[in-house]
């Protein structure tokens, strides 16, 4: 069944960020911290090749650590409307894919990070989206999911691009509803989007973002592929964590 509004139902603009529907109690372990934030980056690394190259013969290699670098740029990930087609008490999973689904798939994986750059384990974080016929399931719950950040706030899903559909807003290019809240903090609602270049459907992606009046380019999945019929995304959020 296909829907045409992308309204909230308080008739929010887009960008407008709201209050979650459903209150995160999942409560974490009084031994649990963040993980720093070089904990996933290698502890050391040489010159690059070309210093080495340039150095007298016999000179002593530097084989001192290069500085860490952040991997996030500290701005919150901007908001989206959520729409009138989220539901609570969605299944904690994070494959998406069931028997019905025939779509183009993608892996999706990232971290989520707050405004200082520190990532943040036992994260919630809820995914739902249409199908490939540009359909969402409102009678269950296909293709809608949450999932909690492990210890080093990282997330995977399996799920498939979405496909493109008409609403409100006109033609929506294909987009991944996105809400994601640490434990007592504010939640931020989002929509991820795919690069121009991506092929799915037989689709011109390119055409479809540039006509979505809601698109955020800052909001774009970084993809890779397709191997087969297969997509490796990332995308890693950046929220806030105090009210």
């Amino acid at each position: 069944m296909r829907y045409a509004d992308e309204t909230g139902p308080d008739g929010a603009a887009p960008g407008t960020q709201r209050s979650s529907r459903r209150s995160f109690i999942r409560s974490t372990s009084a031994g649990v911290t963040a993980v720093a934030l070089g904990a996933s980056v290698a502890a050391a690394a040489g010159p690059p090749a070309h210093a080495a190259e340039e150095a007298a013969p016999g000179a002593r290699r530097d084989t001192r650590p290069l500085a860490v670098t952040p991997a996030c740029s500290g701005h919150e990930t901007p908001a989206s409307i959520e729409g009138p087609l989220f539901k609570p008490n969605s299944p904690e999973r994070s494959d998406l894919i069931t028997p019905a689904i025939q779509g183009v798939r993608l892996d999706l994986s990232g971290v989520v990070y707050d405004t200082s750059c520190k990532p943040l384990p036992e994260t919630l974080i809820e995914f739902w989206q249409c199908d490939q016929n540009g359909d969402y399931d409102t009678s269950g719950f296909s293709l809608r999911g949450h999932q909690y950040t492990d210890s080093r706030g990282a997330y995977r899903l399996r799920t498939i691009i979405p496909r493109d559909y008409w609403g409100r807003w006109g033609q929506r290019a294909p987009h991944i509803h996105t809400q994601v809240q640490a434990s007592g903090g504010p939640v931020l609602i989002t929509q991820l989007y795919f690069p121009d270049t991506t092929q799915a459907y037989g689709r011109d992606f390119a055409a479809l973002n540039a006509a979505d009046r809601l698109l955020n380019r800052a909001c774009t999945i970084r993809l890779t592929g397709p191997e087969g019929d297969r997509y490796t995304g990332a995308f890693d959020f950046v929220i806030t964590t105090t009210v």
